[in-house]
């Protein structure tokens, strides 16, 4: 992203071009391209991406990882006052951690038709007998995020 393009972009979109260069790395790391950034006061204080196959580790998806990363930087469990970043809608262990880490907003670029516990197969982050909901800004950079999984999973076949 050049300079100029900031003009053009708008807040939700400049963070999410920082998840993107996560999912990337994801990619470039043969894990599925999913990349996740935690943004508190204009400034990143979490960031991951998937690293399953590395750490032979199911929990390791790229919104767990970002969250604790958050956490131990701010020194808090709960996570208010912070949105969160994901190129990918989040599964229903990522919509728990969403949750449980009190996160005010949730920005995510493409659903996911098999997964996402977001609003697509069901929405436990706006679940109103939960004790806590998140505010979500679905399908920012979809058209990106959906892309590079496609490239992705393209490669394997």
């Amino acid at each position: 992203m050049h300079a100029d393009d900031r003009d053009t972009l708008t807040e939700h979109e400049v963070w999410m071009e920082s998840a993107l260069r996560q999912a990337e790395r994801a990619f470039e790391e043969e894990e599925v391209p999913v990349g996740a950034v935690v943004v508190h006061e204009g400034r990143i204080v979490g960031k991951g991406y998937n690293q399953n196959e590395r750490l032979k580790d199911p929990t390791a998806h790229a919104e767990i990882i970002a969250i604790t990363a958050a956490a131990n930087a701010l020194g808090n469990k709960r996570l208010d006052g912070c949105t969160l970043y994901v190129t990918l809608e989040p599964c229903a262990m990522c919509a728990g951690a969403i949750v449980l880490a009190r996160l005010p907003v949730l920005v995510f670029g493409a659903y996911d038709a098999k997964a996402g516990a977001c609003g697509t197969l069901m929405n436990i982050v706006e679940d109103p007998r939960l004790n806590h909901r998140v505010h979500v800004i679905p399908g920012v950079l979809d058209d990106r995020s959906t892309a590079l999984l496609k490239s992705f999973f393209g490669t394997l076949r």
